[in-house]
C-alpha cells in the first residue's frame, strides 16, 4: 500500500501527523487530489472541505479556512489558519454567524470592508458544510 506523510498544521495547533493513502485539498484552482508518490506542488488552499484516508482507516473530513499545500518528496504539509472535524462545530453558532455576515455584506458592498465579510461568510458557510460529514 502506498502512504506518503501528511502533517495538517492550524495556526492553534497540530491537528495530524501520520502515514496517508489520500488527500483532497479545496484550492484556489478546484479541488486537488494527493496520493503518494505526487509530483512537488505549493498551492493556495481556500476555504473548504479537506478530506484524508490513514492507512486501514475511514476518510476523516476537516472544515479549514485560507492556507497552503506543500508536496515535497511524499511529504505534505496543509498549513491552514483554522482547521474542525464536524463533531467540533456549532451548526446554529455558523448558521448565526453567516447570516451576521451576509448582513455586513449588504452594508459593505461598495467599500473594501467586503472582500473581509465575504471571507468571513464563506468561513461560516464551509463550517456548516462540514457538519454534514460527521460520523
Amino acid at each position: 500500500m502506498n502512504t506518503f506523510r501528511l502533517r495538517v498544521l492550524s495556526a492553534d495547533a497540530p491537528f495530524y501527523d501520520g502515514p496517508c493513502e489520500s488527500l483532497i485539498v479545496p484550492t484556489s484552482e478546484g479541488k486537488y487530489g494527493i496520493q503518494a508518490g505526487h509530483s512537488n506542488l505549493v498551492a493556495a488552499i481556500v476555504p473548504g472541505i479537506v478530506s484524508y484516508r490513514p492507512p486501514a482507516g475511514e476518510m476523516t473530513y476537516l472544515s479549514v479556512s485560507e492556507g497552503i499545500v506543500k508536496v515535497e518528496k511524499n511529504d505534505v504539509q496543509v498549513l491552514v489558519d483554522t482547521a474542525e472535524t464536524p463533531d467540533q462545530i456549532d451548526v446554529a453558532a455558523a448558521e448565526r454567524e453567516a447570516e451576521r455576515a451576509r448582513e455586513a455584506l449588504q452594508l459593505h458592498r461598495a467599500d473594501n470592508m467586503a472582500r473581509m465579510v465575504e471571507a468571513k461568510l464563506a468561513r461560516e458557510l464551509i463550517r456548516v458544510k462540514a457538519k454534514g460529514y460527521q460520523k
